[in-house]
């Protein structure tokens, strides 16, 4: 099979020639900058500063050397815009506290003191920064800048002044992409615009300058029980948007893509959810399912689904929301069995991580250790298709590389086993 031929077999629930594998396909499936310097030394990789594709949780860009010495199956179109506000061009050298010289959008704006480093919206200095490294964290943390609301009088248009209409220079961006990456033998991923809703890494609006309306989390996570009226409609709104935006993204790249990152609002805890299955029902599910069927009539896209967490009370309801595929599904979790939830949703949904615990494995263990992981969640996930390899979450930066390159060995003596 080629590469693309073995991810589509595995998420059509079809046995593939190999278990496939993702690294760096989207914004939740990456490898910390760090970690891919070191990746690309110990695969005696031509000496280059990594470029940082999302600022924001600093993941490093997976080139293609890189991509096959891990024997990595998926390539992506990024959105065009990081969580900055601005475009990666005009790349430039940074050097990270840690001491690695990284390349960065030329609109990278920071500004440093005793607590560590701010990062401005769109680059622009004139305005509060957004988000804020801690002094030696290797991450930003968005800030929140909530103005005083209304409670009474919340409006519709100041939490929907994000979602806008592609513009032409996007179409541009997009067909660029496309032209690309038509006739990859990898398969290809992506991102949308606007179909979230409500997710908490988005809702303090990094990107922009002057965000408007309910932008606290904990105040988003009140409004969703005190308005859900309001977050109903919200959701409606944009929604809307985003189908358009899915018509013209259709029409311009829709035959190089094959799946697309529809959600990545987490429902989970390491114990818990953060609502009820029937909240989830009456709020989220019909917004999703009315972007997801619009996918599933108008083009061959799958829909990959992200939530952290606890979340296998769930796992129906996503199937219901139209989700073809489930992501990182988190093993640690309460409830998060392997095997349970092989047996239970593997008919249904493709399991695109889940391969090893980055929270305690990977980061802590040893490479013993990180193999035998690795080779049963294999075992576990790979039967009759609907699994693609992925660790739970991005690969952070401390994972000692012998365990980082021992996942990866494991995966390719896994797959070696025919």
């Amino acid at each position: 099979m080629t590469r693309k031929e073995r991810v589509l077999a595995a998420i059509n629930h079809q046995q593939p020639d190999k278990v496939p594998v993702d690294f760096g396909g989207n914004f939740i499936t990456g490898i910390h900058c760090s970690v891919v310097e070191e990746l690309r030394d110990h695969y005696g990789l031509e000496k280059r500063p990594v470029k940082v594709c999302e600022p924001y949780q600093m993941l490093g860009e997976i080139e293609d050397d890189l991509k096959d010495a891990m024997g990595i199956d998926v390539t992506s179109i990024f959105p065009n815009r990081t969580l900055f506000g601005f475009v990666n061009e005009n790349w430039k050298e940074y050097k990270t506290w840690w001491g690695q010289t990284v390349l960065v959008s030329g609109h990278f704006e920071t500004m440093e003191d005793d607590t560590g480093t701010y990062v401005y919206p769109e680059g622009d200095r004139s305005v509060a920064p957004s988000a804020h490294m801690p002094k030696k964290g290797y991450f930003f943390d968005s800030i929140i800048r909530q103005e005083e609301i209304d409670e009474d009088n919340l409006k519709i248009e100041d939490n929907l002044e994000e979602f806008k209409l592609m513009s032409d220079d996007e179409a541009a961006y997009w067909e660029q992409e496309a032209a690309r990456l038509r006739g990859t033998d990898r398969a290809v991923i992506t991102h949308l615009n606007g179909t979230s809703l409500g997710d908490i890494a988005l809702v303090p609006a990094p990107f922009a300058k002057d965000p408007k309306g309910v932008r606290d989390i904990a105040q988003w996570y009140m409004t969703v029980v005190e308005e859900p009226e309001f977050v109903q409609e919200l959701f409606e709104r944009q929604s809307e948007i985003a189908i358009q935006n899915m018509q013209r993204l259709n029409a311009i790249a829709g035959d190089v893509i094959d799946v697309v990152v529809v959600c990545g609002t987490d429902f989970g805890t390491q114990d818990s959810t953060f609502c009820s299955a029937g909240t989830y029902d009456e709020i989220w599910q019909p917004y999703y399912k009315k972007m997801n069927d619009w996918i599933h009539a108008n083009t061959p896209w799958k829909t990959f689904k992200h939530s952290c967490g606890a979340v296998e009370s769930f796992m129906s309801h996503f199937i219901d929301s139209g989700f073809d595929i489930i992501n990182p599904v988190q093993c640690s979790a309460a409830g998060m069995d392997p095997q349970t939830l092989k047996d239970r949703y593997g008919d249904k949904l493709t399991f695109w991580g889940g391969g090893v615990n980055t929270q305690q494995t990977l980061p802590f263990g040893t490479p013993e250790e990180t193999r035998a992981e690795v080779l049963e969640r294999c075992r576990i996930f790979s039967p009759n298709g609907g699994f693609v390899f992925n660790s739970v979450h991005n690969v952070q930066a401390l994972s000692p590389i012998e365990n980082v390159v021992a996942m990866v060995d494991a995966v390719a003596e896994f797959n070696s086993r025919g």
